[in-house]
This record gives structure tokens, C-alpha cells and sequence, in this order.
């Protein structure tokens, strides 16, 4: 009766270290899932942006070209972006990869996907916003000059929002937990 149990309570144990070891590995796979979010998305949004601004830039290059210099604003600020998701990346790459064998929980996981989605999914948005004002603002801007400001304060917004996901993203990447109660 002893040893069956022995041999039970073994096996329940063996169990439960089995099911640890498969959600530290499930917890890993959304810790770089987000490190793939933020990047994928802000390179997709400043792609985007870089892209969009860069056919309005060759149109109005054929009417005016002394101010080629001038308009390419939208593609430097879309250009930023993919910047914004490569500081997300690398501080979660060190987060990720500065845990303890077996101590990177679900909660850390989750944060850490969270924080790459906020950042890359605010950075395509900003993308988008960028690459479609910087497409008409730089054609306006070879018909009126005047419109150059406007055009530049429209963009400062737009980047604006790629930054508050970024920021977003450094404070939620930087939340940390860990069990209490141990199991091993």
C-alpha cells in the first residue's frame, strides 16, 4: 500500500514538473512573439509611411524640384518608427533573456507581448497616418508653400502616437513577476 502510493505520488510530482517546463515554454513563445510584434509592426508602419510619402515626393519633384529637399520630412519621421520597434525589441530580448531557467512566468509572457503589440501596432497606425498626410501635404506643398507648417504640425501629431506606444511599451515591458509559491 506504501510503495503504491510512493510510486503515485512520484509520478503526480513528475507530472507537475512536466506541466511547468511546457508553460515556461509557452510563456517564452509570447515573450518573443512580442519582440516580433513590435518590430514587424513598426517596420511595416514605416514602410508604409516611407513609401506613400516618397510617390508624392517623386510627383511634385516634376513640377517643383528645389523643394525636394524640403519634403522629405514625412520619410524621416516614417523612418523613426522602425526605430521605435527596435528599442522595444532589445529591451524585451534582455528581459526575456535575462531570466533564471524556469522563472519566466505566464505573467511575464503576456506583459512582454503587450508591450510589443502597443508599440507596433501604435507605430502602423502612425505609419499609416504619416505616409497619407505626407503624400498630400508634399503635393500641396509644391502648389502653396503656406501649407508646409500645417502639413509639418500634422506630422508631429501622427509621430506622437507611435511615441505614447512606445513609452506605453517601456513601462509594461519593465513590469516583472514571480511566484510566491513554488511548486519545485
Amino acid at each position: 500500500q506504501r510503495r503504491v502510493h510512493g510510486i503515485h505520488q512520484q509520478r503526480t510530482m513528475m507530472f507537475e514538473i512536466a506541466t511547468i517546463e511546457e508553460d515556461v515554454n509557452t510563456n517564452y513563445f509570447f515573450g518573443f512573439l512580442g519582440i516580433a510584434c513590435a518590430v514587424v509592426f513598426a517596420n511595416l508602419g514605416s514602410a508604409y509611411g516611407s513609401a506613400k510619402s516618397g510617390v508624392g515626393i517623386t510627383s511634385m519633384g516634376v513640377l517643383r524640384p528645389d523643394l525636394i529637399i524640403k519634403s522629405v520630412v514625412p520619410v524621416v519621421m516614417a523612418g523613426i518608427l522602425g526605430i521605435y520597434g527596435l528599442i522595444i525589441g532589445v529591451i524585451l530580448n534582455q528581459k526575456i533573456g535575462g531570466t533564471a531557467a524556469g522563472y519566466y512566468y505566464p505573467k511575464n509572457g503576456f506583459s512582454h507581448l503587450s508591450s510589443g503589440l502597443c508599440c507596433g501596432l501604435s507605430s502602423l497606425a502612425a505609419g499609416l497616418a504619416i505616409g497619407v498626410v505626407g503624400d498630400a501635404g508634399v503635393r500641396a506643398n509644391a502648389q502653396q508653400e503656406q501649407v508646409f507648417v500645417g502639413m509639418l504640425l500634422t506630422l508631429i501629431f501622427a509621430e506622437a502616437l507611435a511615441l505614447y506606444g512606445l513609452i506605453v511599451a517601456i513601462i509594461i515591458s519593465q513590469q516583472s513577476y514571480a511566484r510566491t509559491n513554488k511548486l519545485i
